[in-house]
């Protein structure tokens, strides 16, 4: 399998971030901001100083399985072939 991470489009990077994380959400997959090896909410945790900024991790997906991982990513798939699909026919 070839490790290719160059985009064909580089600005698109923070747009599938994006994606990536609301198709995590929609799948109940806990991702995100991650204190190292707990599992707990963190959302507002370092603005009021229970936790300090320098132990979260921002894009931490070591505890999601292949499957669940992988599921992610044929979500992003199918949406992307949707929107081109739907581009493509606003065209004609």
């Amino acid at each position: 399998m070839a490790n290719n991470k160059n985009k064909v489009v580089p600005q698109s990077k923070q747009a599938l971030d994006m994606l990536k994380y609301e198709i995590a959400a929609e799948l109940g997959l806990p991702v995100g901001k991650q204190v190292s090896g707990l599992s707990v909410d963190t959302e507002f945790a370092t603005e009021l100083g229970s936790i300090s900024g320098g132990s979260l991790k921002e894009d931490y997906w070591g505890h999601i399985s292949s499957r669940d991982s992988g599921s992610v990513g044929g979500h992003i798939t199918r949406r992307l072939i949707e929107r081109a699909e739907a581009a493509l026919f606003d065209l004609t």
